[in-house]
């Protein structure tokens, strides 16, 4: 009857109904981030705006996959006849391990899927490499930029490379389709604060004597 009281809402649908600001907020974060990643996947394929630019996209790529750097660095380490050198390359060898063992527990734990117009014909990928936050090159990136910055001594225009190097990787990322902008941000941002982990942990003949005993 008109008279009645209409029936209170159980308490989940009040909360549907109002949804919080952060709520909010984070849908409109991350349409607009799928928005804007979509737009900017001028590479994803030959058939995209600069799809002829793929080919150059994918060297980039495989300039910052971790393979590349690992084996160059190993073999580095075993050729240097250098204790000052080997113990650089013997730290650059941890933080890039460091960084693939991180990376891969962070995509295990999100597991956000990559954007639907990538293409997955990637450069030796592994199972956790379907997922797609955060980015890898970008962490990777970021991690080695800091590091070559801080521990070999170049001419300016040779940082300002090892700079714009990072950046481009990072921005390849978006541009082929493999990542979300949020995941490169965020891979960028580990990167850069990976480096104050691997400088604080830092492999040393007195921290350890066996390490360097094997070289």
């Amino acid at each position: 009857s008109g008279s009645s009281a209409a029936a209170p809402l159980p308490e989940e649908d009040c909360m549907k109904l109002n949804p919080s600001f952060l709520g909010i907020a984070l849908s409109s974060l991350l349409a607009i981030d799928l928005w804007a990643s979509k737009r900017l996947g001028v590479c994803a394929g030959e058939g995209s705006a600069w799809g002829s630019a793929r080919p150059l996209m994918k060297v980039i790529e495989v300039s910052g996959h971790g393979i590349p750097w690992l084996l160059g660095t190993f073999y580095g380490l075993c050729q240097s006849d250098s204790s000052a050198a080997r113990e650089v390359l013997l730290n650059l060898l941890f933080a890039l391990l460091l960084d693939l063992v991180l990376v891969a527990a962070v995509k295990g734990l999100v597991k956000r899927r990559r954007p639907t117009h990538n293409k997955m014909d990637m450069f030796v990928t592994i199972s956790v490499d379907r997922y797609s936050f955060p980015s890898g090159h970008a962490t990777r990136a970021a991690l080695v930029c800091r590091f070559i910055l801080h521990h070999l001594v170049l001419a300016v225009p040779l940082r300002v490379l090892v700079v714009l190097w990072a950046l481009i990787v990072g921005i390849s990322r978006i541009m082929l389709g493999r990542h979300n902008v949020t995941d490169v941000l965020f891979g960028l941002l580990l990167g850069y604060a990976l480096y104050s982990v691997v400088e604080y942990c830092w492999l040393s003949p007195l921290s350890a004597p066996a390490l360097f005993a094997l070289w």
